[in-house]
C-alpha cells in the first residue's frame, strides 16, 4: 500500500466516529463525501474568444475551488485553443501565482479568436492550408493528464467545446460575452462592465451636445444583439437606440430630433448598436470573415446613421466609436462576482461529473444546461416586452416605422 493510500484509510478512520444513524442512514461530515466521491487529480482550463471584463476573476475561482476544498490540480492552457494544439502553452495555476488578479481585466492566460481545432489555419510550402486537428487536441488533453476541461468563452469557443465533448473530452463550459448574446443564461460576466462603461461616455457627451447644440451619436459593440445599446441607452437618457432587432426607419429618428428641437431640447443623444441597420438595409462590414480565422467586423453603423441625420435635419452632429475600451480594463462589482460563482460552479460540475454542459445564471440561482443547446444559438433582445418596452415608456425612439 503506497503512501497516499495509508494517508486515505487513515482520513476514513477519522471519519469513521463520527459518522451518525438515522434511520439507518449514515451522515458524513461536511467535507467528507467530497474527499471521497471523485477521481479528478487535474483540470486544464482556457480563455477562447474576445477579451472580457471577469475572466480573470473566473480562474482564480476555478483554482482556489478546486486546489484549496478539492485538491485538484489546474493546468492554465495559453491561447485559448491554440494551447491544446501548438507545444509548450501550458502552465501550472496555484493559489500563488493567481492572487491578486479579481480585479485585472483580460485573462492571465492569453486568448485568440482565430484557433478554431476543426478549422485551423496551418502554412505549408508557404500556402495558407485550412484541416480538422481535433483529434490531436482531444491527444493533447490525455497527454496533458487532464481528467476535466473547462473552457471559458463565448458562442464560438463553447459551439467548439460541444464538438469535442462529443468526441468523447469531458468538457465544462462557462459563458463568456460583454455581448449578453449567449443562449439559456440571464446574464454572462463582462455584460454590466460594458454597460457601466458606456454609460459612463454617454454622460460625457451630454455635456458636449448641450453646450454646442450637437446630435452626439454613440456606437457601442454587441454584434447581432443590441443589448448594450439598450441598457446603456436607457441608463445614459438617450433619446434615440438602435439595435439589430429592429431595423429602422431613417426619416422616423430624423423626425424625433426635429420634434425635441421644436420644444426647445436643442441637443440628442443616439446610440447605435454596431449591428443596427435600416430597413432592407445591408450590416456595416468591416472585414469579412475568414475560413478558419476571425468572425465579420462589424463597424460604422454610427457614422452611417450621423451622417444621415447631419444632412436631413440641419443638425450639427459628431459621432464617437466607443470601441474596445467597452471590453478592457477593471470589471465591476457585478462581474466580479458572477464570475466567481461561475468558476465555482464549473468545478462542481466535474466533481459531479456532468460534462458537456454550461454553468449559467437563471434568476438568482447558478444553474447548468447542455452545451449542445447554446453551441451556434444567440440571445436576442426581445421587442416588445422588457426594456424596447420601458425605453418606449419614456418617449426613446427606435425608429420604428409608424
Amino acid at each position: 500500500m503506497g503512501k497516499n493510500e495509508c494517508r486515505w484509510v487513515f482520513c476514513l478512520f477519522k471519519i469513521q466516529p463520527n459518522l451518525r444513524k438515522n434511520e439507518g442512514v449514515f451522515f458524513f461530515p461536511p467535507g467528507a463525501i467530497s474527499l471521497m466521491s471523485h477521481n479528478v487529480k487535474k483540470i486544464g482550463v482556457l480563455t477562447g474568444g474576445g477579451d472580457c471584463p471577469g475572466l480573470n476573476a473566473v480562474i482564480r475561482a476555478i483554482v482556489k475551488s478546486a486546489v484549496q476544498k478539492h485538491d485538484i490540480a489546474i493546468t492554465g492552457i495559453e491561447d485559448g485553443y491554440d494551447g491544446l494544439i501548438l507545444p509548450n502553452k501550458t502552465r501550472e495555476l496555484t493559489p500563488f501565482n493567481s492572487r491578486g488578479i479579481l480585479h485585472v481585466g483580460g485573462t492571465i492566460l492569453g486568448t485568440s479568436n482565430r484557433a478554431n481545432p476543426f478549422k485551423y489555419r496551418i502554412t505549408v510550402n508557404g500556402k495558407t492550408e485550412i484541416r480538422d486537428v481535433s483529434s490531436e487536441v482531444i491527444q493533447k488533453t490525455k497527454s496533458l493528464e487532464l481528467d476535466a476541461l473547462i473552457v471559458i468563452g463565448g458562442d464560438g469557443s463553447l459551439n467548439i467545446a460541444s464538438h469535442l465533448y462529443d468526441m468523447g473530452c469531458p468538457v465544462v463550459g462557462v459563458p463568456k460575452t460583454i455581448d449578453n448574446d449567449i443562449l439559456f443564461t440571464d446574464v454572462s460576466f463582462g455584460f454590466s462592465t460594458a454597460v457601466q462603461i458606456a454609460t459612463e461616455m454617454l454622460d460625457r457627451l451630454h455635456t458636449t451636445a448641450e453646450s454646442h447644440h450637437r446630435v452626439m451619436v454613440m456606437e457601442v459593440m454587441g454584434r447581432y444583439a443590441g443589448w448594450i445599446a439598450v441598457a446603456s441607452g436607457i441608463a445614459g437618457g438617450a433619446d434615440v437606440i438602435l439595435i439589430p432587432e429592429i431595423p429602422y426607419d431613417k426619416e422616423e429618428i430624423c423626425q424625433k430630433i426635429l420634434r425635441r428641437q421644436k420644444k426647445g431640447c436643442r441637443s440628442s443623444i443616439v446610440v447605435v448598436s454596431e449591428g443596427a441597420k435600416e430597413i432592407d438595409g445591408a450590416l456595416c462590414i468591416l472585414q469579412s470573415a475568414e475560413e478558419g480565422g476571425s468572425a465579420e467586423r462589424l463597424g460604422g453603423a454610427g457614422e452611417k446613421a450621423g451622417l444621415y441625420i447631419k444632412n436631413n435635419t440641419g443638425i450639427d452632429v459628431r459621432v464617437t466609436t466607443l470601441g474596445h475600451v467597452q471590453r478592457g480594463g477593471t470589471p465591476n462589482a457585478t462581474d466580479r462576482i458572477l464570475s466567481t460563482r461561475f468558476g465555482a460552479a464549473a468545478v462542481k460540475l466535474i466533481i459531479n461529473n456532468q460534462f458537456g454542459r454550461m454553468v449559467c445564471l437563471k434568476g438568482q440561482d447558478i444553474e447548468s444546461v447542455p452545451l449542445s443547446s447554446v453551441a451556434g444559438g444567440q440571445k436576442k433582445v426581445p421587442t416588445e416586452t422588457g426594456l424596447v418596452i420601458t425605453a418606449e415608456e419614456i418617449g426613446v425612439n427606435f425608429g420604428r416605422k409608424a
